[in-house]
This record gives C-alpha cells, structure tokens and sequence, in this order.
C-alpha cells in the first residue's frame, strides 16, 4: 500500500476513535456509491453525521481540511443523498470535516462541525 494511502487509513481510525470517544456512533465506513464515497457515517444522538476525513503528516502545504473544495463537497453530499434514500432515512443531518496531522512529534486532531452545506435548488 502506497505511504499516502496507509496515512489516510491511520487518520480515518483516529477519526473513528475520535468520534468515538465523544459518543457519537459510528453506522459506517468508507461507504461507497458508484464512484463516490463517504469516509464516516454516523450518528449524533438523532442526527445523521456525514464526515470527510483529511489526514497529513504536516500542515506545511495547509491544514488538511483545505483540500475539502467544492467539487469534493458536490461527490460526499450526492453520496449522501443517495444513502438516505437507499436506506430510507428521514434525519437532520450534517456534514463535518476532521483534519488530521499526525507524525513521529505530534497528533493534532480538528473537528469541524458543519463545515459545509448543500446548496438549495434555485
């Protein structure tokens, strides 16, 4: 497995003991739909939590959480819609971002909750 890819799977347990820890329920990981994917799904007491995770071994290019554009946005929010209609949910939900830097010296862990939104229909 290439070096990016271990890294990013580290950062999505990270993520889920994270969450974890702040009793939120983990329904799912690395959900996929067609060509699109969900890192974690989960619960918040009654709201559906769906959460990019970004993990880098330093912030020297930026934090992580920048690399969260709105093309990425546009593929977890159609993944999204289509696991609430595969499982016929009817729940507030949110979409988060945990950035991630972890290496030898540190382990720095940001959630940001609502950290975008769909766009509504014009």
């Amino acid at each position: 497995m290439a070096k990016h890819n271990e890294l990013g799977k580290k950062g999505e347990l990270i993520a889920r003991k994270f969450l974890e820890a702040k009793g939120i329920e983990i329904i799912e990981s690395n959900w996929r739909h067609e060509k699109d994917e969900i890192d974690i799904i989960a619960k918040d007491h009654d709201e559906l939590v769906i959460v990019e995770v970004k993990t880098r071994s330093t912030n020297y290019f930026g934090d992580p959480s920048e690399a969260v554009g709105k093309a990425k946005e546009e593929f977890i929010i159609r993944a999204a819609e289509a696991y609430i209609e595969i499982h016929d949910l009817n729940m507030d939900m949110r979409f988060d971002i945990i950035s991630i830097i972890t290496n030898s010296n540190e382990e720095i862990i940001e959630h940001i909750k609502d950290a975008f939104y769909p766009e509504l229909p014009e």
